[in-house]
């Protein structure tokens, strides 16, 4: 089984203490999912790269840099320099994105692919050979608290099978209404990396809230 890794989603966080929230979740999260919106893509806007580079001085944890924009390529030498680790781009904004991989790789930067609920995986397919990680996403991207669609389950399970029959190291990431019972469920149909806002940043002891969800995948 592939390691799991619980990726706190800073969109649900408190912004007016960024730091403290952080704290909470450092010691016991993998990464740090961080969802950087243009306004454009999705009718939403968040985090840019100065709000990247202040807190990468708060925390060692992996910034996971989800882009939901129109142009993500032009992002990643910047986001290097900001201290990103990982991006995900989306393939309906870059449908070939062979460049934007090199790009990354060459300024330091892991590389994954995003597809949206609606989208097929075999839009994906063709690429996951570039691929550090394949977020599927389990709702409608560009605003957190939205409720887990099932119907995607069925994607992550021919994503996993198909980085197995093919000996691929790529994680298979979900994002979207992630709670205990369905990081369960996405767990058994293959997801190894966890995406969750609300329900870390909105309970009580986010650190709690974050063991709970590796316990739910974690035991059978």
């Amino acid at each position: 089984m592939r390691a799991v890794k619980i990726a706190p989603s800073l969109l649900a966080a408190d912004f007016g203490c960024l730091r403290d929230e952080l704290a909470r979740v450092e010691p016991v999260a993998d990464w740090l999912h961080i969802d950087v919106m243009d306004g454009h893509f999705v009718p939403n806007v968040s985090f840019g790269i100065p709000v990247i580079e202040s807190i990468r001085r708060l925390t060692a944890l992996r910034f996971d840099c989800h882009l939901m924009t129109t142009n993500p390529d032009a992002f990643l030498p910047d986001l290097a320099a900001a201290g990103a680790d990982l991006v995900t781009m989306h393939i309906e904004a870059m449908p070939d994105p062979t460049r934007a991989s090199k790009l990354a790789r060459d300024n330091g930067l892991g590389f994954g692919l995003v597809c949206n609920p609606g989208t097929p995986f075999a839009g994906v397919a063709p690429f996951l050979e570039l691929c550090d990680v394949l977020l599927i996403m389990s709702v409608e991207p560009g605003f957190g608290g939205q409720g887990f669609i099932p119907e995607v389950l069925e994607k992550v399970q021919t994503a996993r099978e198909w980085v197995e029959e093919r000996g691929l190291p790529t994680d298979i990431e979900i994002d979207g209404g992630i709670t205990p019972e369905t990081a369960r469920l996405a767990g058994d149909a293959g997801a190894n990396v966890f995406v969750a806002g609300t329900a870390i940043f909105g309970a009580k002891d986010p650190s709690t809230a974050v063991a709970d969800l590796r316990r739910a995948v974690e035991e059978k």
